[in-house]
């Protein structure tokens, strides 16, 4: 529903002398219309699945400044010459696409078999700044997790000199399969990210690592792995790339690495039993070599991240920020229908839109006395990189920044009971909304699935790693018609058939009153921290309680 001017002036007063989580002086719903209006177009075909460096992002931040512009809000982006701000924050990037076809081959056992992209195995393109990535007869070496942490006394290298190797690494934690242990258990530490997997790589030399896929322990189906692996891959600029990524990343199907090890003799079970424990030793599979063949094209671009502000009214240099890509895939492989076309509909443009929304409401609100930004970012599905920019390149300064809150996706079913958060962040913040929360008769759920590492994947991550407090919320999956039964059985079907696929398409059957909910949950917890002194913080020992210390002089 919308509220009229005047029942805001009304509030007005209330809302200026309220304490830090009084009742929700904004207690309004969003429009479950409006928010369908903008996924309607946002996912459409004519936006071709929102890639970043297409015509879709350029229709993309035409759109999301249009409707900025509309509701009265302020540009925030880059500082023009002329000392106004543009409306964008240009984002540089690195865009690398395979050539022709992709080459791969094994020999195991005397016998060479040819794999294809995208079935047995899916390689990125190269981000090395080579033209050209050739590797021939490399040895394959099994490398358990691949993980060196030192402060838990865990090496999965043992000194093996990885130069001129292909390694093969277990996605996730050595102890997500048995749920205790020295990584969290069932909740993934960054060692268990395939990122950290790929950085390990660069770091040890070796021509590349291959991550072993299997459906449970990488939280989604290979499917998700295809088609995000095989499409145009984009990095920030970096002078030294190759310290950041070895020429070969990619990932290979779980029963064709069995059949791989049965090869060389070996019992893949046995040895991944053997890889959850400081025992374990790297073991190359002998007999059994890798080879490939691609072309690589190369580019520099500039991308946008679409910014929007609401001006404080009495501390205008302190911000609140709320976050949502609004990337997707673009145009890919086909499906089985032969789509191409990854419209991302869920992810992320029911995000955008609540962002959209949530704008709106602020607009035709009072201003608050902290700055409101918001903040659309590129390139999320690449790798965080729109957020990871401006992180590294704040337009407002990240000390004087309150909080950040990010929105990934939304409810499509109805109303829930509760909600989450992407991992159970030790954070004042998340306290506040959790009683915030309480007051609109909502309940907390912790992240229904730790093991899929969701801390590391949404676009509060790069502020958070900075030491800003920031979450990620998500939808409940107990919904007001069906429970926790329909939710999370509604959860499962999208990772499996929808999640960075053709099929994550807009449907009529969708009820976005739950995401209506959502949002103005969202903009009560917004609204309540600009209008505050508080400085939410980290609780005693998060990792980045100590980095956000160090700013502390910046804060009043």
């Amino acid at each position: 529903m919308t509220l009229k001017r005047t029942l805001l002036a009304g509030l007005s007063a209330l809302l200026l002398s309220a304490p830090a989580l009084s009742a929700p002086a904004w207690a309004a719903d969003l429009d479950p219309a409006r928010l369908t209006g903008h996924v309607k177009i946002l996912s459409s075909d004519d936006f071709e699945g929102r890639g970043p460096d297409t015509e879709g992002e350029r229709k993309t931040v035409a759109y999301l400044i249009e409707q900025f512009k509309s509701f009265g809000l302020q540009p925030g982006g880059d500082l023009q010459k002329d000392g106004t701000r543009a409306w964008t924050q240009d984002v540089p990037l690195a865009r690398f696409d395979t050539e022709g076809p992709v080459a791969v081959s094994v020999t195991a056992g005397g016998k060479t078999q040819a794999w294809a992209q995208g079935e047995q195995i899916a390689i990125r393109a190269a981000q090395t700044g080579i033209s050209r990535l050739t590797v021939k007869d490399a040895p394959i070496v099994f490398l358990g997790y691949g993980v060196t942490a030192p402060e838990r006394n865990w090496d999965d290298f043992k000194g093996v000199d990885m130069k001129g190797k292909i390694g093969l690494v277990l996605i996730n934690d050595p102890d997500f399969e048995t749920g205790k242990g020295d990584f969290g258990g069932k909740a993934m530490t960054y060692y268990g990210r395939w990122t950290y997997k790929f950085e390990e790589a660069a770091r040890r030399g070796a021509i590349g690592f291959l991550v072993i896929h299997e459906t449970d322990p990488a939280s989604y189906g290979w499917a998700t792995v295809k088609n995000s692996n095989t499409n145009t891959i984009f990095d920030i600029i970096r002078a030294k790339p190759s310290e950041a990524h070895a020429p070969l990343e990619g990932w290979v199907q779980r029963d064709t690495t069995v059949g791989l090890f049965k090869a060389a003799g070996l019992d893949f079970e046995a040895l991944k039993a053997k890889a959850q424990t400081r025992d374990f030793r790297p073991v190359e599979l002998t007999g059994v070599t890798f080879s490939t063949d691609y072309a690589v094209r190369a580019q520099k671009i500039v991308s946008k991240n679409v910014v929007a502000r609401k001006p404080g009214r009495k501390h205008p240099d302190e911000t609140v920020i709320y976050t949502a890509h609004w990337d997707h895939l673009g145009v890919g492989l086909p499906d089985a229908r032969g789509d191409k076309i990854y419209n991302g509909a869920l992810d992320n443009s029911l995000g955008t839109a609540s962002l959209l929304e949530i704008s709106r409401q602020y607009a035709a609100a009072p201003a608050p006395d902290r700055s409101v930004v918001f903040l659309a970012v590129t390139a999320e599905e690449k790798g965080l990189l729109g957020s990871e920019y401006y992180a590294a390149n704040p337009v407002y300064p990240l000390a004087t920044t309150a909080g950040v809150i990010n929105m990934d996706g939304g409810a499509t079913a109805g109303p829930a009971r509760d909600f989450t958060t992407s991992g159970d962040a030790p954070l004042t913040l998340q306290d506040d909304l959790v009683a915030l929360g309480a007051k609109r008769g909502r309940t907390y759920s912790p992240d229904p699935r730790p093991g899929a590492g969701s801390f590391f994947r949404s676009d509060h991550f790069p502020f958070a790693k900075r030491g800003v407090p920031a979450i990620s919320f998500g939808s409940g999956q107990d919904l007001i018609d069906g429970g926790r039964i329909k939710g999370e059985a509604l959860a499962r079907d999208y990772t499996t058939n929808r999640y960075h696929q053709p099929a994550d398409e807009w449907s009529p059957s969708w009820n976005l009153a739950g995401a209506a909910q959502d949002g103005a949950l969202l903009y009560d917890l917004g609204r309540e921290l600009a209008n505050s002194r508080r400085w939410p913080d980290w609780k005693a020992g998060s990792e980045f309680r100590g980095v956000r210390a160090g700013s502390a002089d910046q804060r009043k």
